[in-house]
Order: C-alpha cells, then sequence, then structure tokens
C-alpha cells in the first residue's frame, strides 16, 4: 500500500447517511493534503440521493466508495447465530479486515462526530502489535452502574474498556489473531445486550489496545476534562445528538460544520420535528439502558459466571476468589495457595556459601536442567517475555544489590534470571531467596531446583536464619544479586503491587548496596492455558537502582528505600495499565 493513503471507514444506513456527509464533510476540512484519503461507507442501502451528498465530496485527495456488506454477510450466515442485530451498521466494523486484505491498519469513525483536528496524525501513531488503538470510555468510567457491568460481565476493567466509536483497528492483527472469528465463537456463547458489538470487542481484545490520546474521541458525556477546542473529534454519543436536542452540549460546532453542507436543511428538519413523545422515548431507552446493565449484572449465568463455571479450572477459579476475599480485607502478606506443608530447617543442613563439591555439582547439574526447562516452557508458549526494558540499569550495577520483583507465579524468577543473564554480568552470581517449605518440603523435580539453583531458604529456626543473614551480607559484599520478594505472598496473576515488608531493604541499607526494583507487568496473550485462562505475556521493567541516603539513621534509610520501590511500582503499574492504583480493602 502507499504510505500516503489513509484508508478511513463509516458505516451507515439511509437515515444516518445526512450525520455521515457532516462528519466527513469536517473531517475532510480539517485534513492534511499532503495525504491521499480513501474513504469507505459501509452500508447495506443507501438512496441514491445520500450517495450524492457524499460522493459530491470526493477529489484528488478524497476517494469516496459504498460498500455493500450485503454479500459478504450472507457469505457468512452460516456461522452466525440468527439474531435481528446484523442488520445494525454498528457490527460492519468487525468485518473490515476480512472484507478488505490490501490494508494493515484503518480508522473506523462513527457517523456522531465532528473532526477538528488532522486525522492524518491519529492515522500516523505507530500501535506496534496492539489490536486497536483507542481511548477509554468516559461512561464506563465515570458512571458506576456500567463500569461494574463492565468488569462483573464483560470481565474487562471499567478503567481499560474503550470506546468502538473511534479506533484505529490493526487489520493485520485481527486476521492474525483471528478476531472475526472469536467474535463469532462468543456470538454463539453469549448475548451481550448492553453496548454489544462494543463489548465483544472489548473482550477480544483485552490488554491488547493502544491507548490514543483521549482528545481523538472526546465523548461529551458530563464535562471534559480539557477545553472544547482540544478536542481533536468530538463524539456526541448514545441519546445526545444536536439534530435531535437544541440544548446539546456543543451543538453550535456541529451546526457550524451542517451548514456549510448541503444537508443543512433536511438537518435542520429533523431538529425541528422531533417531538416531545421521541424525547419521552429517549429518556427512557437510557433509563433501560442503565436498569438493563444493572439486571446483567445481577445475573447468575452472566458470561464472567459462565465462564468461571465451565471452561477455568475450579482451583484457578477459587485463587481468584480468595484473593478478591484476601484484599478486601487487608491480608496482602498470606499466600493464597498452601504449599506442601514444610518442616524446620536445621542449621547443620545447610551451609549457604561453603558448598562442598558434591554440592557444587549439583548446583551446575540443576542449572543445566532449570535451562532445559524454562526453555521447553518458552517453546511451548508456557512462559512468554514479550519484552524486557531497562536492561542498561542491570548492567550499570558495579557492586552487589538486592533485586526486588512483585510475586505473582512460580515462574517470575525465571523471568528474573532471563533478565540477569541479558544484563551480561558473568562475574555476579544471581542468588533468590526462598521460602523454608519450599526448600525442605517440595519433592521430587521441582524440589531438587528448589534446593541447588543458588537459593537462600529463609528459617524459622533462630540460628538456620542466623547462618541465612550472614550469608546474605557476605554474597552482597563479594558483588552479587539477591532476588528478594517484599511482598512476601505470592498472588497468582495479580498485577497491582502489593504493600512491601521492610527485609529486602534492611539488607540493601546494612551492607550499603542498591536495591533494583522489577515490576512485571502482564497482558493476556492469544493463546488458552489448559487451566482455561489466557496465557500471560510478561514485560519485565528495571528501573534506576534507589541507593541508600548516606547520613541516614538506618531505619530511616530503610523506608526511604522501601517508600522509593513502591512508588516505582505504583508508577509503572499506573502507566503500562492506564489503571489507578487502588484497593478493595474494607477499612474499619
Amino acid at each position: 500500500m502507499n504510505k500516503n493513503i489513509i484508508p478511513i471507514f463509516y458505516a451507515c444506513d439511509d437515515n444516518f447517511a445526512k450525520y455521515t456527509v457532516v462528519s466527513l464533510y469536517s473531517l475532510k476540512k480539517n485534513a492534511d493534503k499532503g495525504f491521499k484519503y480513501r474513504i469507505h461507507i459501509l452500508h447495506s442501502e443507501i438512496s441514491d440521493e445520500m450517495r450524492n451528498r457524499l460522493a459530491e465530496m470526493a477529489d484528488d485527495n478524497f476517494e469516496i466508495s459504498f460498500d455493500d456488506v450485503t454479500e459478504y454477510l450472507l457469505s457468512i450466515s452460516d456461522k452466525l447465530p440468527l439474531r435481528d442485530y446484523y442488520s445494525k451498521t454498528t457490527y460492519y466494523r468487525l468485518f473490515i479486515a476480512e472484507m478488505f486484505p490490501e490494508y494493515d491498519k484503518v480508522i473506523y469513525i462513527d457517523s456522531d462526530t465532528i473532526v477538528q483536528a488532522d486525522i492524518s496524525e491519529m492515522y500516523n501513531v505507530d500501535i506496534g502489535d496492539a489490536y486497536v488503538g483507542a481511548c477509554h470510555d468516559r461512561v464506563f468510567l465515570q458512571e458506576n452502574v456500567y463500569g461494574t457491568y463492565a468488569e462483573k460481565v464483560v470481565g474487562v476493567s471499567r478503567y481499560n474498556f474503550f470506546n468502538a466509536g473511534v479506533i484505529m483497528i490493526n487489520c493485520d492483527r485481527f486476521r492474525i489473531r483471528f478476531v472475526l472469528d472469536k467474535f463469532i465463537e462468543y456470538l454463539h456463547m453469549y448475548n451481550f445486550v448492553v453496548t454489544q458489538d462494543e463489548d465483544y470487542l472489548n473482550l477480544i481484545c483485552k490488554d491488547h489496545v493502544y491507548w490514543l490520546d483521549q482528545r481523538w474521541n472526546s465523548q461529551l458525556f458530563r464535562t471534559l476534562p480539557y477545553p472544547i477546542e482540544q478536542a481533536n473529534i468530538i463524539h456526541y454519543i448514545m441519546t445526545n445528538k444536536p439534530w435531535h436536542y437544541d440544548n446539546c452540549p456543543h451543538a453550535d460546532i456541529f451546526w457550524s460544520y451542517a451548514r456549510e453542507t448541503k444537508v443543512y436543511e433536511a438537518i435542520l428538519e429533523d431538529l425541528h420535528s422531533y417531538t416531545d413523545e421521541e424525547r419521552e422515548r429517549d429518556r427512557i431507552s437510557g433509563d433501560n439502558l442503565l436498569q438493563t446493565a444493572i439486571n446483567e449484572t445481577n445475573r447468575e449465568d452472566n458470561f464472567v459466571n459462565r465462564m468461571n463455571l465451565s471452561k477455568r479450572a475450579k482451583d484457578r477459579v477459587e485463587v481468584l476468589r480468595k484473593i478478591e476475599q484476601y484484599e478486601r480485607e487487608g491480608k496482602f502478606d498470606v499466600d493464597v495457595e498452601q504449599d506442601p506443608p514444610g518442616r524446620t530447617l536445621m542449621p547443620d543442613e545447610i551451609d549457604y556459601i561453603h558448598k562442598s563439591r558434591y554440592d557444587r555439582l549439583k548446583t551446575k547439574v540443576a542449572f543445566m536442567i532449570a535451562r532445559r526447562f524454562v526453555d521447553n516452557l518458552i517453546e511451548e508458549n508456557k512462559l512468554i517475555i514479550k519484552e524486557i526494558r531497562g536492561i542498561e540499569h542491570f548492567k550499570s550495577l558495579n557492586s552487589g544489590a538486592i533485586i526486588t520483583c512483585n510475586h505473582f507465579n512460580a515462574y517470575d524468577s525465571f523471568a528474573i534470571q532471563l533478565a540477569y543473564e541479558a544484563a551480561e554480568q558473568p562475574n555476579r552470581t544471581f542468588y533468590r531467596v526462598i521460602r523454608e517449605g519450599n526448600y525442605t518440603a517440595f519433592p521430587g523435580f521441582y524440589g531438587f531446583l528448589m534446593r541447588h539453583c543458588n537459593t537462600l531458604p529463609l528459617s524459622s529456626h533462630h540460628r538456620t536464619l542466623k547462618k541465612f543473614m550472614d550469608a546474605t551480607d557476605k554474597l552482597l559484599q563479594d558483588g552479587n544479586f539477591v532476588l528478594i520478594y517484599p511482598e512476601q505472598s505470592m498472588w497468582w496473576n495479580y498485577r497491582k503491587p502489593k504493600p512491601l515488608k521492610n527485609g529486602a531493604f534492611m539488607f540493601a541499607a546494612r551492607n550499603n548496596v542498591p536495591v533494583l526494583p522489577c515490576f512485571i507487568t502482564m497482558k493476556d496473550s492469544h493463546i488458552m492455558g489448559e487451566d482455561g485462562f489466557f496465557v500471560q505475556e510478561y514485560t519485565i521493567h528495571i528501573s534506576k537502582p534507589i541507593y541508600p541516603e548516606p547520613g541516614l539513621p538506618k531505619n530511616a534509610k530503610i523506608q526511604k528505600m522501601m517508600d522509593e520501590n513502591f512508588a516505582v511500582w505504583k508508577a509503572i503499574y499506573e502507566h503500562e495499565y492506564q489503571i489507578p492504583l487502588t484497593y478493595t480493602t474494607e477499612k474499619k
């Protein structure tokens, strides 16, 4: 494709085509003439009159085509459950990638919009391998009923729910990841009735959204957080239409563009002829939609509940339920999964540093086995490391260091091991602190790895604990790295940073070595695991080392480093997930 060609799609029927004219006119008026725009009007039937009104805007920069979706819908009709809403134009956006294989990326835009900025700037945003580029849905953020619906019915956080009225579609990823097939599969499984296709899109694209500047979809729901002049695209959502209501917010902007088109008189007639009965119908429709969201949330067999009861492993569902419970109760340092019952590690059972030749041989063998194990996990897509960011911070370390990481999976230490190897610090060894029970109780293969892969087991025996602390001090002073999970507990696939314990920072302060904060973020991959949950893609974020501040008392040093570490994790969490860090803990 010519890189100067920008494909843009609208979908409308004959009744809505006149509003498409106004939106397209505003887009054209503000578009950079250095590009060529291929405008596709998806429809099932548009009158000759409306075709002419739209086609009149074509010129050397704007090519306008009318694409009837009827034949395509018939070609896949055997796959579709019989529902009347397939005639709704809002669903057409889901077919673009398959209908137009020549495009890698397109813009889809609803007709109830005014484009105030140069649309080429939006198109030229690199959204990487995200399925869509989109903006947050302000209704789901600001209306609790809809936010709760998103989370309890669709299974998507209200903070990560996008409005599908203005989106950049990564057609290449839609095809590779079989988005249309997934849509059809979900159609047969569940009938979403609140925002319908938007619900399906959010479910399918969960964790694969590039968040565009919100100004590219300025939905008029309550007050915008910026002046209307800064809105790149104004979106008159829900029943809030300037051609139905004189008092519609920012209707003057719509009319300023409409007045310059040949459909102005027809739209003005729509406004004048809109009756009080129709406005009352709008009000009732809004109330009914809100009640529908409440009803769906309260359904025992809603989508999320149905998924939990069918495909998903009961033990994983129970773990998630327990995590929710513990977060509400503020039990952040308590494990939700029970390890095998262990016994006390006695001091004469372990020498943390001065290992025998036989022990060193077992360590070598353990690492060879662990390497094959990790390679196999990666090959089978059970461990997916998408990216390591900030590796330069690891490479810059010229002393021993405490490495901190959030703890959410039995394999997360392998991810940090891979980051250590990528940092190419061959003269410094990587150790990890583990629980006592993990060392004394795990049988077989995992137990062998736990005991011989440079692990430092804690102990409830005071003399063994003294040996542990002395050994950890010595390793740090000799320039080695020690991984400690300061959250203490492991919560499966829990994405939030949990409150930190001070042990890791105590070791850093007393040995005058830095803390290297690592935080792993997760996204659903396209691979369904055997437990009925998507395998997670990990991005490892390595931040700048945090050094003990000279001159501070020891406890103050520890607290300052701990606070800085948590602040770093919180910033990464909020930036990557586009969610403010909050907890459900019930304060008494």
